[in-house]
């Protein structure tokens, strides 16, 4: 049996997608004074084309908004201001992953989760989604001086977790930075399936969290 089940956060127990359009939302909502000129609809396409799933950092996404759209009524700064204080509160985590956390934490499994992105960011969205106490490590990019797919942040989490690369399994939507980075490592690599890649090479796809239990006694022989 595996000791040790860790997780990524974005795209993989937070769904970022759909948190993301939750937010762009509202915020065009709050601050529709200040946006009125260009409408909902361009606003948030646009945001979220920018926003590239999170891989751009949203100064850069915020300050393209302004040159393109002309917005002088608030600035970059305001705005990325706003996502950080406001993003949390639309937090949408997948189906049944608190029912999933609960049965691996039954089961005396040692659990860990690898973000990549800013520390405080990162903790306020894992603390909306009420999942921090299920974790014994929580490892974010920032505090840690490296992110995935470096190998030392896998590293890092299995000493402090106690526990071997063999006897532990990486779960995240990133077909390099989780599955491939993992199994580098020595980890078992599961892919939570994402509709954007193909053809990804893992030691199991999951769809469904109720399922993981069954997934991790087969991958277990």
């Amino acid at each position: 049996m595996f000791k040790a089940v860790l997780f990524d956060l974005d795209g993989t127990l937070l769904n970022r997608d759909k948190s993301i359009e939750l937010f762009i939302n509202q915020q065009y909502e709050r601050l529709f004074d200040l946006l009125s000129h260009i409408s909902k609809e361009q606003y948030i396409s646009r945001f979220i084309e920018l926003d590239n799933r999170g891989y751009v950092w949203k100064d850069k996404v915020y300050q393209q908004l302004i040159d393109e759209f002309n917005i002088s009524s608030v600035t970059c700064e305001e705005l990325l201001k706003d996502y950080l204080k406001e993003f949390k509160h639309h937090c949408v985590g997948f189906p049944h992953i608190h029912e999933m956390l609960e049965e691996l934490k039954n089961n005396k499994i040692a659990l860990g989760m690898i973000t990549n992105g800013y520390g405080q960011f990162q903790m306020e969205n894992i603390k909306a989604l009420n999942i921090d106490q299920y974790f014994d490590v929580i490892l974010v990019s920032e505090w840690e001086g490296m992110k995935k797919p470096n190998p030392q942040i896998f590293i890092n989490a299995l000493e402090k977790l106690n526990v071997e690369p063999s006897e532990s399994v990486f779960i995240g939507d990133h077909p390099e930075n989780d599955v491939k980075a993992a199994q580098n490592v020595g980890m078992k690599g599961i892919w939570k399936r994402d509709n954007q890649w193909t053809d990804i090479e893992a030691d199991a796809i999951i769809d469904d969290y109720l399922k993981l239990p069954e997934i991790l006694k087969k991958l277990d022989f």
